[in-house]
């Protein structure tokens, strides 16, 4: 820097350098807001993910457990543990498949809102799509097994009570 100086005070005693900085840093000083931009969009995308999560596993449980009167007389009239947990599993991942593809249709119609603060992505961006859908299957999927596990293990005499 200080021959930098030194030379252009040769040429002009006049002229002063004053802000000097690598293109390095002039690039990351404009990209500095953005950046900030998309770490918030990515932390609040993550909260509202981990939410969605939350919300369909309570959801799921709670559906599965309302059913363990259900699911007790099932079993009193014969039904296998695999047989009645594969019915519980089979209904709650086709509710979850129908609110995915509700979320996916709308989610891919509101993409255009954010194509400004892409770099280098798609708005529709397949793995990103995928991935939250296939996170949120995977937790509905444990959200009905737990219940519908623990409702398979109820005595059958005392769900018939119960009514």
């Amino acid at each position: 820097m200080a021959s930098l100086r030194d030379a252009v005070r040769s040429l002009d005693p006049q002229a002063s350098i004053i802000n000097v900085a690598s293109m390095d840093a002039l690039i990351s000083n404009s990209l500095a807001r953005p950046r900030l931009y998309a770490i918030w969009l990515g932390i609040f995308a993550g909260v509202a993910l981990l939410l969605a999560a939350i919300g369909i596993y309570g959801v799921l449980a709670y559906a599965v457990e309302a059913r363990t009167k259900e699911i007790g007389i099932r079993r009193a009239l014969g039904a296998q543990t695999g047989n009645v947990l594969g019915l519980v599993l089979r209904q709650s991942l086709m509710v979850t498949a129908l609110g995915l593809a509700i979320g996916l249709v709308g989610a891919a119609a509101l993409t255009h809102y954010l194509a400004a603060m892409l770099y280098d992505l798609t708005p529709l961006d397949p793995r990103t799509f995928a991935g939250a859908a296939v996170l949120l299957e995977a937790v509905a999927l444990l959200a009905s097994y737990v219940p519908a596990r623990r409702a398979t293990r109820v005595d059958p005499q005392i769900a018939l009570r119960a009514e």
